[in-house]
């Protein structure tokens, strides 16, 4: 089976729920068989063509503009699928490239679309670029071969809003040993436990702004004094948010930011967190938690319903923009310490929930019933 990917920037180690969802996913079908050529976008990769664990990545142009990436780079996607490649397939991710569902269809190419969330409700969009969203989860929903929800949330959306039964495939994460190495600390000045960790992209809906404001919080009491607060992620393009948390990082002691962080780096600062925070307003089924419960870190998340599909403790969830809540959560944890936190809890859901290997045999799934 050939199969093209479109919808996402590309990889390995480009930043992104859905760019590490593929770099995950794909080496697993290509064990399995099937032939996968994933379209990144020129200003995020170095070659035109390249190969990663047997699967082949073929940059296309694009502007690196929000609000055209995506449009142009999934327009010639489609196009270069329908007229030169001729996929068995093609997988279409997101609701914004779902919008090209219906060109692929004209140009006779079998479709699977994974909804990864409802990006409508993201900060960044003004009134036009969310109803094209909207149009592009209606076109994704209603006119490919087969749907994919990534949680139980969406996976009723698109039952009650659209009439079409997707597969629930959830995201995964990689089961990894614990690290016993803290070497990649040194690079940012921290000590193991002492630090609070966020990880994700710089954009409003991530809300980053909320822990910082927690994070002022409990640093008026002196006994923690030694906490510092790692801020993981980039933005894509710049803006007010960006300006903004780089702004209160200047102004607030002891945040770090370390920009973009993946492999082995990523890993110790999970490993040795004192507490990893999730205070996202959206989501669609958040990987860096899920990263974070596998390394045998404490976490906490907000409480909105893809975090609380996790299926954390209770006490693992704090009020969603409820800056006095966080603060009150990560202290408690604080206080408890790493020697009482059972690690193996979280990474035994993680494990038994949301392994790669089942994701893909049940992608090849839908695969093959979009082929019928």
């Amino acid at each position: 089976m050939k199969v093209a990917v479109t919808g996402l920037r590309g990889f390995p180690n480009i930043q992104g729920g859905i760019e590490t969802h593929a770099q995950h996913l794909y080496p697993l079908l290509v064990e399995r068989g099937v032939n996968v050529t994933v379209f990144g976008r020129s200003p995020y990769l170095s070659k035109k063509k390249q190969s990663y664990k047997g699967v082949t990545i073929r940059s296309l142009p694009c502007p690196r503009f929000s609000s055209l990436e995506t449009v142009v780079h999934t327009f010639l996607s489609v196009l270069y699928c329908g007229l030169i490649l001729r996929p068995d397939l093609i997988h279409i991710h997101a609701v914004g490239p779902g919008l090209f569902t219906p060109l692929a269809r004209i140009l006779g190419l079998r479709v699977v679309f994974t909804h990864h969330g409802e990006d409508y409700h993201r900060q960044k969009w003004g009134r036009f670029a969310s109803r094209l969203l909207q149009l592009g989860e209606m076109c994704g929903s209603k006119h490919a071969n087969a749907v994919i929800a990534i949680s139980q949330g969406i996976k009723k959306l698109i039952e009650e809003k659209y009439q079409v039964v997707p597969f629930l495939i959830p995201n995964g994460v990689e089961l990894k040993s614990i690290p016993t190495s803290c070497q990649e600390l040194e690079k940012f000045g921290i000590r193991p436990f002492q630090y609070i960790l966020v990880v994700g992209r710089l954009v409003p809906e991530k809300r980053q702004d909320d822990l910082i404001s927690a994070f002022s919080q409990l640093k008026e009491d002196k006994q923690w004094k030694h906490i510092k607060l790692v801020i993981v992620g980039a933005a894509d393009h710049k803006s007010d948010y960006l300006q903004k948390i780089e702004k209160l990082a200047g102004i607030v002691d002891d945040v770090i930011m370390t920009g973009f962080r993946s492999g082995k780096t990523l890993s110790e600062l999970y490993r040795w967190a004192g507490v990893f925070c999730l205070p996202s307003s959206h989501e669609g089924l958040p990987i860096a938690l899920l990263e974070a419960m596998s390394s045998g870190c404490p976490v906490l998340a907000s409480n909105i319903s893809p975090n609380l599909e996790v299926g954390l403790k209770e006490s693992e969830y704090f009020e969603l923009g409820d800056i006095e809540s966080l603060r009150n959560r990560i202290e408690a944890v604080l206080l408890r310490g790493p020697e009482k936190y059972d690690s193996e809890a979280n990474r035994s859901v993680v494990a038994k929930s949301y392994d790669w290997r089942s994701i893909a045999a049940e992608t090849l799934t839908a695969y093959q019933r979009a082929s019928e």
